[in-house]
């Protein structure tokens, strides 16, 4: 007699909405008024890591319309135009999403390349958006001091992809 095997599911509500309002509320508490020695704490854009991870992990319509609310809430809580967030969120996942069989079996310094492309893409793109419709090209240096943070946050992305990518045992 077969023995029934474990199977793991994993759904949407541990890989996209846990991830999401963990992301909203380290988003909130980085934007505490806290000085230490002078510094403020950063202020990455944590979504983006969920916008690389989630289109290796399992391309999903839920992900995509979470990174659009994502993006929302992050054009609203910082005050910013409309619709830059969720359009440079939307980007970093299409571009994984077109790249993703390229990246397949790819692990480390590729996809960390990758990250950082992405990364440095979308902020690009939300600097000459900003740029555009100011009139006025922002300061430089803040902009670095959000980047930079951001692309330190590889480390959960990649442990996201570890943690969630084959999560189903039932499609292997």
């Amino acid at each position: 007699m077969r023995r029934p095997a474990a199977v793991r599911v994993v759904g949407p509500l541990q890989w996209i909405i846990y991830p999401a309002l963990a992301a909203v509320a380290a988003t909130v508490i980085l934007a505490t008024p806290a000085e230490l020695f002078g510094l403020r704490l950063p202020e990455p854009v944590i979504p983006m890591v969920l916008a690389f991870a989630w289109p290796l992990i399992r391309p999903s319509m839920l992900g995509a319309a979470m990174l659009f609310a994502l993006g929302l809430f992050l054009d609203l809580f910082w005050n910013g135009p409309l619709g830059l967030w969720p359009l440079c969120l939307m980007g970093v996942y299409g571009a994984v999403l077109a790249s993703r069989s390229l990246l397949a079996g790819h692990e480390g310094l590729v996809r960390f390349a990758w990250y950082l492309v992405c990364v440095v893409a979308a902020f690009v793109l939300a600097y000459a958006i900003v740029a555009l419709r100011a009139g006025n090209p922002p300061a430089i240096l803040p902009v670095v001091g959000q980047v930079a943070p951001t692309l330190l946050l590889y480390p959960l992305a990649h442990w996201l992809i570890e943690r969630f990518d084959d999560g189903d045992t039932r499609f292997r």
